[in-house]
């Protein structure tokens, strides 16, 4: 509940009070509308990389400073490493940090100072002609693992030809280097660089060539910017090895190099096999040979060795081959004999297994006459006892004929409807009968039915 004013205090009068956030707030949100994404040169003061990958920084000039940050996920593509007292441009947004109430610019993007228009020609003629594919790595020429001389495209008065020398010499002190002037800054440069190379083509006195030149600003190395370099390094018949700079110094002649050093140290030491490294590898050859050769040597002589103790005078040969064949001879004879008395053997077994085998015609023409006796004895014996049964079954049937029991007087009476009558009780006064005797038929009247049996 909110408590009523004190009488004995002034009322308040004017614009009503903020809190602190609100108004830092609201200066965040004039700044960040008032002033879009623009760029802002400046020097490099109070870097400080952090563990966060973010960099720290402030922007400065001779009358004013602000307070700067890039963070990690746009500072990992700059394409160059930021150093304290360096003139940047910087494409940033304005805005406020409220937390500490500092004003200050989230940076974007960061190029060196000065060099805006320089970078971004160089930006579009890398992406001119690597469309082109100057740049294929698959146009790319390999590098002579032994070359037999080294030459160099660069200014006599460079320091980075005495690196050059000094790191030749020092590898392999062996190779001839072959130096081919030229200038290396100014106006003059690219045209005397690749004056050098066609010269260096035309003579094809070396394996390799070496465009090598210290560090600078951008402007010092704008002469290996130049597109005709480039062309004329991709139209060299030597492969060419690009060192300029520092390791951070990225030029179009690197690209379009068949490869490229980050310094023209490097550069020596890529085209140049140390020496020492060559002796070890030929003593380490010359042993292995050595010692091949040696076992080649011992192979060869035991086998010589052994076809020596196989050599074998002709005639001997000839006498050893006869009484071989003297005694197959009569290895073939004895193995003939031998297959005959097998044969014989065989034959008389299955003579002798095939009579024992042979019919007994004798006593098989008796068997058969006896068995012809035995079935006649047999069959007849079979028929008077069929025969008989034959006249007692007809005796037997004799005594069940209807006609012998109507000889002995009796007779089959039938009423009118042919039903044999069995029971008088089925018969009335008046009622018709048809009598069967053993010799012919009678028709009769029944005149009285008498149920006793007896």
């Amino acid at each position: 509940m909110r408590e009523p004013p004190d009488p004995t205090l002034p009322e308040r009068s004017g614009p009503p009070v903020v809190s602190v956030s609100e108004l830092a707030r609201s200066v965040r949100d004039l700044l960040e509308h008032r002033y879009p994404l623009l760029w802002v040169s400046g020097e490099l003061s109070n870097l400080t990389p952090a563990r966060s990958g973010h960099l720290y920084f402030s922007l400065k000039d001779a009358a004013a400073q602000v307070r700067c940050v890039m963070f990690r996920s746009r500072g990992q593509y700059l394409e160059f490493q930021p150093r304290e007292g360096m003139q940047v441009e910087a494409r940033a947004l304005v805005t406020f940090y409220e937390p500490r109430g500092d004003f200050q610019l989230n940076v974007e993007y960061m190029r060196r100072g000065g060099l805006g228009a320089l970078y971004e020609a160089f930006l579009r003629l890398r992406e001119r002609l690597g469309r082109e594919g100057l740049f294929d790595p698959a146009s790319k020429r390999s590098l002579p693992p032994f070359p037999r001389a080294i030459g160099i495209v660069t200014s006599p008065r460079a320091a980075a030809l005495h690196d050059v020398l000094t790191t030749l010499a020092r590898r392999n002190p062996s190779i001839p280097v072959v130096i081919y002037p030229a200038q290396v800054q100014g106006t003059m440069a690219p045209e005397e660089l690749i004056a050098a190379l066609r010269k260096a083509g035309r003579r094809a006195e070396v394996d390799v060539l070496l465009l090598v030149r210290g560090g600078g600003t951008i402007e010092d190395l704008w002469a290996f910017n130049d597109e005709r370099l480039a062309r004329a390094i991709r139209a060299s018949p030597i492969p060419v090895v690009c060192g300029v700079g520092h390791e951070t110094d990225v030029t179009i002649a690197d690209f379009a190099a068949d490869s490229r050093a980050p310094t023209p140290t490097a550069a020596a030491e890529l085209v140049s096999p140390p020496r020492e490294e060559l002796l070890a590898r030929i003593a380490t050859l010359v042993e292995r040979f050595v010692r091949r050769s040696r076992r080649d040597i011992e192979t060869r002589m035991q086998m010589l060795d052994h076809v020596s103790r196989r050599l074998v005078h002709p005639g001997r040969r000839i006498e050893s081959q006869l009484r071989l064949l003297e005694q197959l001879e009569r290895r073939l004879a004895h193995c003939t004999e031998a297959a005959i008395d097998r044969a014989r053997w065989r034959i008389a077994r299955l003579v002798e297994r095939s009579r024992g085998h042979l019919p007994r015609i004798d006593a098989l023409a008796q068997r058969v006459r006896t068995l012809r006796e035995r079935a006649g004895r047999e069959a007849g014996a079979n028929l008077d006892a069929r025969s008989a049964r034959i006249e007692a079954l007809s005796r037997s049937l004799s005594h069940l004929d209807p006609a012998a029991v109507l000889e002995r007087g009796y007779a089959i009476a039938r009423d009118a409807s042919g039903v044999i009558v069995r029971d008088a009780s089925a018969l009335s006064q008046g009622d018709r009968l048809a009598l069967t005797l053993a010799r012919g038929t009678a028709e009769v009247r029944v005149e009285r039915t008498n149920l006793d049996s007896t």
